[in-house]
C-alpha cells in the first residue's frame, strides 16, 4: 500500500515538472512571436495589368507601395502614396484608391493646410489603411486630382 502511494506521488511530481517546463517553453516562444518586425515587407498592390492609374499632369507618382500592418488591432493592408508637385504653383491633391471588391480609401495630400500646400518640386506622402483586408486586392484603381484653390 505504501509503495503504491509513493508511485502516485512520484508520477504526480513528474507530471507537475513536465507542466512547468512546458509552460516555460510556451512563454519563451510567445515572447519571441510578440517582437515586432523592424521592416515592413511590401507586397504587390495588384496583379500585373490590374493597376489602373489616372494622375493629374500637375503631380508625379514617386512611390506607390502596399504592406500589411495592424490597424486598430486588425491586420490590414496599407497603401503608401508619395507624390511630387511638378507644376509651378503650390498644390494640394486628392487621392482616391478603389479596389476591385468595392472598397475604397483616400484623402487629401497634404491632409491639413496649416503648414501650407506642396511647393513646386517638393514631395509629400500619406498612408491609407484598408481595415480588415488581409489579402492583396485583385485590382486597384488609383486616381490623383488637383484640388481647387
Amino acid at each position: 500500500m505504501k509503495r503504491v502511494r509513493w508511485v502516485f506521488i512520484g508520477l504526480a511530481l513528474l507530471a507537475a515538472a513536465c507542466l512547468v517546463l512546458t509552460g516555460c517553453m510556451v512563454a519563451a516562444t510567445e515572447v519571441a512571436v510578440k517582437k515586432p518586425a523592424k521592416t515592413k515587407a511590401t507586397v504587390a498592390c495588384a496583379p500585373k495589368g490590374k493597376l489602373v492609374r489616372a494622375i493629374t499632369p500637375d503631380a508625379k507618382l514617386v512611390a506607390f507601395k502596399c504592406f500589411f500592418k495592424p490597424y486598430k488591432k486588425v491586420k490590414s493592408l496599407h497603401f503608401m502614396v508619395k507624390l511630387r508637385n511638378v507644376s509651378d504653383q503650390p498644390q494640394r491633391f486628392r487621392v482616391n484608391i478603389f479596389l476591385a471588391d468595392g472598397r475604397a480609401v483616400g484623402g487629401l495630400v497634404p491632409r491639413k493646410t496649416k503648414k501650407g500646400l506642396i511647393k513646386p518640386g517638393a514631395e509629400a506622402s500619406f498612408t491609407y489603411p484598408v481595415k480588415g483586408l488581409a489579402t492583396p486586392p485583385t485590382g486597384v484603381t488609383l486616381i490623383v486630382k488637383t484640388m481647387g484653390k
